[in-house]
């Protein structure tokens, strides 16, 4: 086992170590904690598919994170008040189901990133930096103006969505389930990067003008990619919704789009588990220094500007070794 593989198997452990110490102590808001860790690490993971793998700086992802919630908001708001979601060209029926609520979300946020990334990837650079937070702010901007559900004030649902055989009030139970998810979309990632759709992304990211040559699309491959990746960020976008019960524009924020980059390059850019590590530091840091000052951003700005300009490997680099895997 190299020393990466034995520093993400070390992270993963100490996740699930904390929620379950928390569990004996009786620790419930540690639990929510770690829950919270979890999904923006999946969040994390979803954007590190197209920034670390394949080179694209997106800043609109937050889109799909909102999208996902927002499907999660509203299925749950319509089945609490019995009636159906009117929709084009048919009629959608409310759920509190997360099997059911969660290939919604995927789908919603799924299209949504086909539909942007279409577009955004007939540029470059920092236009498609600009192209992809344009996108995102036109959408940060339609919940805002969307008062059947909340509008600015958002929406609360008030109940958290069911899964089969197990109570998802359970802060212990609820944990599990954002974990798994988490554990699930590293494989997958683990498993893409390693195929040969994986390696051409990389391989575009690297050097375009000779995936060309060879008789590959780089725009088909990055369209496949980016869509991939608001997947991931999509179902994150509806465990968080379900973690506070409450969706509202500010997941749609380009402040939201910034965070989620922020643990991608905290944990380490284009490491598997550099989002996990990334997520875990974030909330740590979150917890411990905002209790000291209210203005502990700036704290973290400061480990993050050091990390980029003398650890570009992130955290997991900076201890596994520069070396990619």
């Amino acid at each position: 086992m190299t020393r990466e593989a034995a520093l993400n198997a070390a992270l993963f452990v100490a996740l699930i170590g904390t929620a379950l110490v928390a569990q004996a102590l009786g620790e419930g808001f540690i639990i929510t904690l770690a829950t919270k860790a979890a999904i923006f690490a999946l969040a994390g993971v979803g954007l590190n598919l197209v920034l670390g793998y394949g080179g694209l700086v997106s800043f609109g992802h937050a889109a799909f994170f909102g999208l996902g919630g927002y499907a999660t908001g509203i299925l749950a708001s319509h089945a609490m008040s019995g009636v159906p979601v009117a929709t084009l060209p048919f009629t959608l029926n409310g759920s509190t189901e997360m099997l059911a609520i969660w290939p919604l979300a995927i789908a919603a946020s799924g299209l949504a990133a086909l539909a942007i990334g279409a577009l955004s990837l007939r540029t470059s650079g920092v236009y498609f930096i600009m192209v992809t937070l344009a996108f995102a702010q036109m959408i940060y901007y339609l919940a805002i103006s969307w008062p059947a559900y909340g509008g600015e004030d958002g929406l609360s649902f008030y109940v958290r969505n069911t899964f089969p055989g197990l109570n998802t009030f359970d802060p212990i139970q609820f944990f599990a389930i954002c974990a798994g998810l988490l554990a699930a979309a590293l494989g997958l990632v683990a498993v893409l990067t390693r195929s040969r759709f994986g390696l051409a992304l990389r391989a575009a990211r690297q050097n375009e003008s000779r995936v060309v040559a060879v008789g590959i699309r780089p725009y088909s491959i990055r369209l496949l990619a980016f869509m991939l990746s608001g997947m991931i960020v999509g179902l994150a976008g509806s465990l968080y919704a379900d973690l506070n019960r409450f969706v509202s524009p500010a997941m749609l924020s380009w402040h939201m789009s910034g965070e989620i980059m922020v643990f991608v390059i905290l944990g380490g850019v284009g490491r598997l588990f550099g989002p996990v590590a990334g997520a875990l530091a974030y909330i740590a840091l979150e917890h411990l220094l905002g209790g000291v000052s209210d203005y502990w951003q700036a704290l973290l700005g400061l480990l993050l500007l050091a990390i980029v300009i003398y650890a570009p490997g992130g955290l997991i680099g900076l201890i596994a070794g520069r070396r990619h895997v």
